[in-house]
C-alpha cells in the first residue's frame, strides 16, 4: 500500500513570492474597481464634463418625471384614504344613531311589560349575529323591523368602506415605496453631475457655464436649484409682437403670458410653482392659471390635447424633447419656448434645437 505523506509546504521566495504578491495586488485592484471604491476615473477634457452631465441631467429629468407621477397617485391615494374614513366615521354615527332609537323601543317596551327575546340579542354586545336571524321580521312590528333594518344596513356599509380603507392604504404604502426609490436615482445622479462638474477648473467652469453648462447643485432634497449657474432672464411680457406669431385664443395667451412671467424662476424639481418649477410642472402652472387642468407628467401632458407638427406650431402648443419625452416647454413664436430647463438653469426663452425634438400637442 502506498504512503500517504503530507505535501511539503514551501516559502514563498524569490520568483514564487512575486508572482504571488502581483495576483495579489491583481485581484485587490479588481475588486476595488468592482465595488467603485478608489478607481480613479481617466482625466475627461470640459467637452466630455459637460456631456456627462447633461446625459445625467436627462436621467434625472426621466426620473422625476416618475416621482411625479408616482406622487400624483399617492397623493389621490391619500385623499382617497382619508374619504372612505370620514364616510366611516359619517356611517358610524348613523349607526349609533339608529342603535339609539332600538334602544329606547327596547325599553318602552320593557316598561309596559317586559323586554322581548329579540330586544335582548338586538342590544347585546355582537348586534350583528342577531341581525342575521331570519325570523326578525315576525319577531317584531313593522316599525322595528325597519329601524332593525336600518343597523343591518350601517353594519354592511361600514364593513364596505373598512375594507376598502385597507385596499387604498396598502396601495399608498407601495407608492411611497416607490417614490423613495425614484427620490434616491434622482439624487444621486444630480451628485454624481455636481462631482464632475466640481472637477472643473475656474477658467472651464466659466467656458462651461458661457457654452450653457449648469453650476453647482444643492446638496438639499427638493432645494436642486443649483448656484453659480446662469444670472437669471428678466421677466417680460409676452405679446404677439414679441413671438411674431397670434395665440389662437385668450386662454392660450394667458398660459403663455404666465410662463414669460415666470421667467429667471429656479428650477426645482418636483416644483409646480408659484416660485419654482420642474418642466412639466411650469406648462402645468401656466395652463392652470389660464383655466384649463394639465395632467402632472411629461408622458401624460403629450397626450392631453391633439397632435401637431413641428412646421404647424403656435404659441401655446406644448413641445416635447428626448425619445423618453423627458421634458417639455410651451412654444411662443419664432422657434422659440418658454422652458424649466434643469438644475442651476432658471426658466428662460430658448431655441427648440437647444434638445431633441420628439414631439407637440395643441391643448386648445
Amino acid at each position: 500500500m502506498a504512503t500517504h505523506r503530507k505535501p511539503r509546504q514551501r516559502s514563498l521566495g524569490g520568483h514564487t513570492a512575486r508572482t504571488a504578491a502581483t495576483l495579489a495586488l491583481a485581484g485587490a485592484a479588481t475588486a476595488t474597481g468592482f465595488d467603485g471604491t478608489g478607481y480613479a476615473d481617466p482625466q475627461l477634457t470640459p467637452e466630455q464634463v459637460k456631456a456627462k452631465v447633461n446625459k445625467l441631467y436627462e436621467e434625472a429629468e426621466v426620473a422625476t418625471e416618475k416621482y411625479n407621477g408616482t406622487k400624483e397617485k399617492a397623493d389621490k391615494a391619500q385623499e382617497n384614504l382619508e374619504e372612505l374614513r370620514d364616510q366611516a366615521a359619517r356611517r358610524t354615527d348613523l349607526l349609533n344613531a339608529e342603535r339609539d332609537k332600538l334602544g329606547s323601543l327596547a325599553a318602552a317596551q320593557y316598561r309596559s311589560g317586559g323586554m322581548a327575546p329579540s330586544w335582548q340579542l338586538a342590544l347585546s354586545g355582537d348586534p350583528d349575529q342577531y341581525l342575521d336571524g331570519a325570523a326578525l321580521a315576525d319577531r317584531v312590528g313593522n316599525r322595528q323591523a325597519t329601524d332593525v333594518a336600518g343597523v343591518r344596513k350601517q353594519l354592511r356599509e361600514i364593513e364596505r368602506l373598512r375594507g376598502a380603507a385597507r385596499v387604498e392604504l396598502a396601495s399608498l404604502k407601495i407608492k411611497q415605496t416607490e417614490l423613495k426609490k425614484q427620490k434616491k436615482t434622482i439624487t444621486s445622479k444630480l451628485g454624481e453631475a455636481r462631482r464632475l462638474l466640481d472637477r472643473l477648473s475656474d477658467a472651464e467652469r466659466a467656458r462651461f457655464d458661457a457654452a450653457g453648462g449648469s453650476g453647482h447643485a444643492s446638496r438639499s432634497f427638493g432645494r436642486d436649484t443649483m448656484t453659480d449657474g446662469p444670472a437669471p432672464v428678466a421677466a417680460t411680457a409676452w405679446t404677439a409682437s414679441t413671438a411674431g406669431m397670434q395665440a389662437p385664443d385668450s386662454r392660450v395667451a394667458s398660459a403663455v403670458s404666465y410662463a414669460y412671467s415666470k421667467l429667471g424662476s429656479p428650477y426645482v424639481w418636483g416644483a409646480t410653482g408659484p416660485n419654482a418649477f420642474d418642466c412639466s410642472g411650469l406648462t402645468q402652472a401656466a395652463y392652470r392659471a389660464a383655466g384649463i387642468s394639465l395632467p402632472r407628467t411629461t408622458y401624460a401632458q403629450i397626450n392631453a390635447g391633439h397632435r401637431v407638427s413641428r412646421s404647424e406650431l403656435r404659441p401655446g402648443d406644448l413641445v416635447f424633447f428626448y425619445s423618453g419625452i423627458s421634458h417639455v416647454g410651451i412654444y411662443v413664436g419664432n422657434g422659440q419656448m418658454v422652458h424649466a430647463p434643469r438644475p442651476g438653469a432658471p426658466v428662460r426663452v430658448a431655441p427648440l434645437d437647444e434638445m431633441p425634438f420628439a414631439g407637440a400637442t395643441r391643448v386648445v
